[in-house]
């Protein structure tokens, strides 16, 4: 099997999900094109050989539909023997798409894979694609579902972290993330969105706030507590998970991951083909995993992707020195370095999603990229990301900088 390196990445920067948002007039093939097209010229890479494009959509209906990744790399002026494709393993979609891309490449099936994934969230809007899991009440019944929401809130009544608990990570979140932006550490990798008359719509990520306050979190009312009460669904879970007496709603939008808009591209090769091209790989895949877990609390699997995966390497979890995990609620990268008994000063250093935000099918691409950047910027070894996923999965993905 060959090994498989990672070339260089970009990204957008993440615009607020809503109408109002900066990125609201650009749609998904646009934000995607952007970052095809920066990568390109970044690499110099002659796009021929390039074999394909694999980007991750959560929501692929509408202006997301058909296949994007193909469509985008054409508008982005790619050879027409660039292949595209899009996957959905809904909040884990990016980094399936570089795990994909990897495997491609490991098999010696490809040269070169574009991975990576985009989400226009502002113009198509989180659970478009409908689908049996919860629209459908007897397969809800069989699996017994219950929306993300309550699963997070699930997670902080089990395993009994308070709401100044959650609230003080969130509140950590902005203050990285704005300490990161501040020190110019996303800079490198930064691509502007531009208009069609070359404006800039955006150039940095949009939700950030840096002055928020454990204070100012407290005032936010709890977002799932209506939804858990008369729809049934705390029942539902403390059925599933009787040991609960109560489940105390404590996750609201400041302590979850923000909607928005954004799109991300990593180039992967094997060592000849870069040798050919001229191009000094930045990092190799040292393994990667996927997993399924119980579907009714749904978000713990981030530690069992990543157990699976260090196990593969060959490693344990002290051998990793960053994890990116996604802060799609605050319950879960606390349950996630209490699990694996890590320290918070190697989790998510540069922020998260609570505070950048969390375009679905883009973010695990994102999240790798930036651990590579921030390896390179403090001298690491290796990094670990990963993502709890929709019915109970989780994705890992270890990097080892070259």
């Amino acid at each position: 099997m060959s090994t498989v390196y990672i070339y260089d990445h970009v990204r957008t920067p993440r615009g607020r999900g809503k109408p109002d948002g900066s990125l609201h007039e650009a749609t998904a093939v646009h934000l995607a094109s952007t970052v095809l097209a920066g990568l390109r010229d970044r690499s110099g890479l002659d796009t021929r050989r390039v074999d394909d494009v694999i980007f991750g959509i959560v929501s692929p209906v509408g202006e997301q539909g058909q296949c994007l990744p193909r469509v985008a790399a054409l508008a982005a002026g790619y050879s027409e023997e660039t292949a595209g494709v899009q996957v959905n393993r809904f909040c884990g979609s990016g980094l399936e798409s570089v795990n994909m891309a990897a495997g491609k490449i490991a098999a010696g099936s490809a040269d070169f894979v574009i991975a990576g994934g985009c989400e226009a969230m502002s113009r198509v809007p989180i659970l478009s694609d409908g689908g049996a899991w919860s629209v459908d009440p007897h397969i809800a019944f069989l699996t017994q579902y219950i929306p993300q929401g309550i699963s997070a809130d699930l997670m902080a009544s089990k395993w009994h972290y308070s709401r100044e608990q959650l609230d003080q990570f969130a509140v950590r979140s902005h203050q990285r993330a704005a300490s990161a932006w501040s020190d110019g550490r996303f800079s490198r990798s930064i691509v502007p969105v531009r208009d069609v008359l070359g404006n800039v719509l955006l150039d940095r990520d949009e939700t950030v706030r840096p002055t928020t306050s454990v204070e100012a979190l407290g005032n936010l009312k709890p977002s799932f507590a209506e939804l858990g009460v008369k729809a049934g669904y705390d029942a539902l879970a403390i059925a599933r998970y009787p040991e609960v007496e109560r489940i105390e709603h404590r996750h609201h939008a400041g302590n979850s991951s923000a909607i928005v808009d954004g799109a991300c591209a990593m180039l992967l090769g094997s060592r000849e083909a870069g040798e050919a091209v001229g191009l000094k790989p930045r990092a190799r895949i040292r393994a990667f995993a996927e997993i399924g877990s119980e579907p009714t609390i749904m978000l713990t699997a981030p530690s069992f992707a990543a157990e699976k995966a260090l196990k593969r390497a060959g490693m344990q979890a002290k051998d990793i020195d960053l994890y990116e995990i996604n802060e799609a609620f605050a319950a879960v990268p606390i349950r996630f370095m209490e699990v694996l008994g890590i320290d918070e000063d190697r989790v998510n250093v540069n922020g998260g999603a609570i505070a950048m935000g969390h375009p679905l099918g883009a973010t695990g691409a994102i999240i790798l990229g930036t651990a590579l950047d921030e390896l390179e910027r403090t001298g690491g070894s290796t990094a670990l990301a990963t993502l709890c996923i929709g019915a109970g999965m989780g994705v890992a993905t270890i990097i080892e900088r070259v």
